[in-house]
């Protein structure tokens, strides 16, 4: 434990404070924050005390949680009548799968897949990689859903057009702050991809390896469905740190979504844990929530697998809506629920892949975060 101490504290609120701090409890945390060595100083001036915080994973949403819960015992313990809190990050960089060398730019790579289309991937990738924006961490997406790209379209980007600075290396395109690429900004929307498996993968490298990320703390993959040649290939081509496998409640959803699972599992790429999306159906009308597709499911192959259910994502109008817009729900505000639920999403996501993770060494970046 290394926490600068103003001199203005004595001992015995010193000791005090560590302990209000340490006893903080939150899903994201494996250890208290006093162990995480993540509180860095308090600090005391006239009746101002100050409490510095630096994260390693993109934690925003606990920090209010944090804040809330702690600070009038803080402010009792050091006599003070108000608190100041500061949140810095330096987003740790983890071990990728297989040893593989990093992508330029990059910390950490999180791959969003399905084993099946249709169970709402895509949106699940584009609201996490805002969501994770939202906690405090620089995301970008990399749309590696070669026959169908829709994350131009859901961005409202679509006719957006990357450049090259040396005909050699390609620009993200910059859309809602996300840092993004996809063969869709290359291609007219009514155009098919028709490629073989061999060629397919050797474009999506190329996309990943050759765009110009600027200090990414995540990049988002969003995977072609299924678990065919390409996926595979992806899978141990890329530096992955951690994977998402999103399915729905129903039986032959749950049964393709193991497949998915087993499939990482199989190239040693970490799998963080499973997203049931359309897990209740909510009326815009009436506001009733009701299962359509199942309940249980998610829970259950997760269980079996060694998995955990990082989130249960509803199924509601106005994420078609927002999408079409090109403004997804956790930017456009249009239900507050569901916004909240891609925010816990995140947070989960952000603290599993660390805590899975093994950290590896790198330059410090701090962010402040008011």
């Amino acid at each position: 434990m290394t926490i600068q101490f103003s001199p203005t504290l004595s001992a015995e609120q010193q000791t005090k404070l560590v302990e209000i701090i340490r006893n903080f409890k939150h899903s994201s945390l494996r250890q208290d924050l006093i162990a995480l060595n993540a509180v860095k100083k308090i600090e005391k001036g006239g009746d101002t005390l100050r409490i510095e915080l630096q994260m390693p994973f993109a934690w925003n949403s606990a920090f209010e949680q944090c804040k809330a819960e702690l600070s009038d015992a803080l402010r009792a313990a050091a006599e003070a009548k108000e608190i100041k809190w500061a949140l810095n990050y330096q987003i740790a960089t983890l071990k990728r799968a297989n040893n593989h060398p990093a992508v330029k730019g990059v910390k950490n790579i999180i791959a969003v897949t399905s084993g099946k289309g249709g169970v709402g991937k895509s949106t699940t990738t584009v609201n996490l990689a805002l969501a994770l924006q939202a906690q405090g961490a620089k995301v970008g997406i990399l749309d590696a859903d070669i026959y169908g790209p829709s994350i131009p379209h859901m961005l409202g980007a679509a006719d957006q057009r990357p450049t090259s600075p040396d005909n050699q290396h390609i620009n993200p395109i910059v859309v809602q702050g996300l840092q993004t690429n996809s063969i869709g900004y290359l291609m007219e929307a009514d155009n098919a991809t028709i490629w073989r498996g061999p060629m397919a993968s050797s474009a999506l490298n190329q996309l990943l390896n050759e765009t110009l990320w600027n200090e990414l703390d995540y990049l988002v993959i969003d995977m072609p469905p299924g678990t065919g040649d390409i996926q595979l290939t992806l899978s141990q081509q890329i530096p992955v740190t951690g994977a998402v496998v999103v399915t729905t409640p129903q039986d032959i959803a749950l049964l393709d979504a193991v497949k998915g699972i087993t499939m990482f599992q199989k190239v040693s790429v970490p799998v963080l844990g499973i997203v049931e999306n359309m897990s209740m159906h909510i009326c815009s009308n009436c506001g009733h929530h009701e299962p359509i597709f199942g309940t249980g499911g998610a829970e259950k192959i997760a269980q079996k697998y060694g998995s955990k259910v990082l989130g249960q994502l509803p199924l509601h109008i106005c994420l078609r809506e927002d999408l079409d817009k090109g403004t997804p729900t956790v930017i456009s505000h249009s239900n507050e629920e569901i916004r909240q639920a891609y925010l816990q999403l995140a947070e989960k996501v952000a603290s599993e892949l660390y805590w899975q993770g093994s950290v590896i060494p790198d330059e410090i970046m701090f962010k402040e975060v008011k």
